[in-house]
């Protein structure tokens, strides 16, 4: 499914994708998760590639996340629901199992849904203007296990339940610190530092970057996921809390969690 604000550039053996809505901080609605799964989907396929960098338009945000003012059309009932999983989903494990080395161009606001994507990346590189958190807690959403499994595995416990739970948005040099972040460059360098990280990594046998990047994911293992805890992750969207959270948000009020 092309689409308009998710665009694919190749200069050699290296892919830019690019989410390409400034004015909404490059948040996403469901038609582009969709695109930009199918993009990196595609750059995966591509055995000419060597790297592949994703980034937003613009230097504020790499990526704000899912756009919250789509969910009324776009979620609400099982059947919505069911698809706008699979394709968040997809689109996330699209680019964790990219055959090539991704690397995330975390430029100003990396949040929600942006996090998510920069954590799918083998490489982060940004600023002290980057912004990285989860705000998952404000909407009431749950985050799946397999989206929370490779910030377990760059970060630890500790900081993945301040992302999660606590809901902390982390600094571009707290965000190295933690390793968030793989790297930290002035502001205004970021997409500078990903070509030439990108052309660094080009140079070299794209044979044992692909062997080295698929080692790393295997050795962690297969996640220990019930059909129960699979039914789990998706039973926030009928709550009471995720359904106030939501207008809240539109209604740019605080929203009143309840528990239901």
């Amino acid at each position: 499914m092309p689409h308009e604000m998710i665009r694919t550039t190749v200069e050699g053996e290296i892919a830019t994708v690019i989410i390409d809505r400034a004015p909404k901080r490059n948040a996403l609605d469901l038609p582009m998760w969709i695109a930009l799964g199918e993009a990196l989907s595609a750059t995966s396929a591509n055995t000419g590639l060597r790297a592949v960098i994703i980034r937003g338009a613009g230097e504020e945000a790499f990526c704000a996340g899912a756009d919250i003012a789509a969910f009324a059309r776009e979620r609400g009932t099982p059947e919505r629901e069911a698809v706008y999983g699979r394709e968040l989903h997809g689109a996330f494990q699209a680019i964790r199992s990219c055959l090539h080395p991704t690397i995330a161009a975390c430029s100003g606001w990396t949040m929600g849904g942006g996090c998510g994507i920069a954590t799918m990346c083998d490489f982060r590189v940004g600023s002290a203007a980057t912004r990285m958190g989860i705000p998952a807690r404000k909407l009431g959403i749950f985050y799946a296990y397999e989206e929370i499994d490779p910030i377990m595995q760059s970060v630890g416990y500790a900081v993945t339940a301040e992302l999660l739970i606590e809901g902390r948005v982390f600094t571009g040099e707290e965000a190295l610190r933690v390793g968030l972040l793989s790297r930290l460059v002035a502001d205004g360098s970021v997409h500078a530092e990903a070509s030439s990280l990108a052309g660094r990594i080009a140079e070299g046998s794209p044979l044992s970057a692909r062997f080295h990047k698929q080692a790393l994911q295997k050795l962690r293992g297969p996640l220990p996921i019930s059909a129960q805890d699979r039914a789990a992750e998706g039973a926030f969207a009928y709550t009471e809390d995720f359904a106030d959270a939501a207008r809240a948000f539109l209604e740019k009020r605080k929203p009143v969690f309840r528990g239901r």
